[in-house]
């Protein structure tokens, strides 16, 4: 376990050891919630999900999709717990800083974590046509998490051994099930939309996608199989995403500004997109 705790390399430890953690991310963007994605209702009889999307309800049902979660005792269902339990090890370190960033969802702070990524500096001021198509977009993802978190029902992993994680433990956290991530859903979601807009970057996309994704384990928000959950969960999403004319549109919309941004917006920060590499070369689980 030692040697997957390392930190990525001297680059990255150089950066990130004098950086806030507020540095990995922006502020929230008050259009999309940052928080758990499950809400329920205010009887406690089952979820309220988002109206509008690009999608009816109907067209895709997670919780048929997914298959459930490990059983209790089952080998999946202990190795869950013996990753939750080796990473508490990581608190402190940059990698557990870029986890507690990448716990902040909302628009900004997503466009902010693939900049890196896709070679510009994202914002929602230089790429409107994405931002908004992010925000059209949310109903759909929280449609799909919020019917797979309500059926399973299973408990996040700092519920069942204790351990400290990058965020704080509020009620609504407990409240909201751990499988599917929606985290994971969203991040690998716009991982897959970005990939396809601008397909010359789509390994350096995806990579990110991927760690953002493992940055719920290591924060211990998630466990890793809920974190597997969440990319099945997004893959389908897009794929039914496709079927709708409205959504390929404004699909084509922020293509064409994603490309005209990369040829003439602003660089990303170098220091932040070598630390952001340097940490995704290890792997801590």
């Amino acid at each position: 376990m030692a040697s997957n705790l390392a930190l990525g390399g001297v680059a990255a430890v150089a950066v990130l050891a004098g950086v806030a953690i507020g540095a990995f991310g922006a502020p929230l963007l008050k259009t999309r919630h940052s928080g758990p994605v499950i809400v329920t209702s205010d009887d406690g009889s089952g979820v309220m999900n988002p109206e509008g999307g690009y999608l009816t309800p109907d067209i895709l049902d997670a919780a048929r999709l997914l298959p459930p979660p490990p059983l209790k005792g089952s080998m999946r269902y202990e190795q869950d717990r013996k990753v939750f339990l080796a990473t508490r090890a990581l608190k402190g370190t940059p990698r557990w800083n870029l986890a507690t960033a990448d716990a902040d969802q909302s628009i900004q702070a997503t466009l902010a974590n693939f900049s890196c990524s896709v070679g510009a500096d994202l914002t929602p001021s230089s790429v409107p046509a994405m931002a908004a198509l992010l925000e059209k977009v949310t109903p759909d993802e929280m449609r799909a998490v919020n019917t797979g978190k309500l059926i399973h029902s299973r408990q996040r992993p700092f519920l069942i051994d204790a351990g400290e994680i990058c965020v704080p433990k509020t009620d609504e956290l407990a409240r909201s099930p751990d499988y599917p991530s929606g985290h994971t859903t969203w991040s690998w979601m716009t991982a897959l939309l970005l990939a396809e807009m601008v397909p010359e970057r789509a390994t350096d996309i995806l990579i990110r996608g991927r760690v953002y994704g493992e940055s719920r384990v290591i924060c211990g928000a998630h466990n890793e199989s809920a974190v597997e959950a969440g990319r099945i969960n997004a893959s389908a999403l897009v794929a039914a995403l496709h079927a709708s004319p409205q959504f390929r549109d404004d699909l084509d919309l922020a293509r064409a500004e994603l490309a005209s941004v990369r040829r003439s917006g602003r660089p990303p920060s170098a220091a932040r997109c070598v630390a952001e590499e340097e940490l995704s070369k290890v792997s801590y689980f």
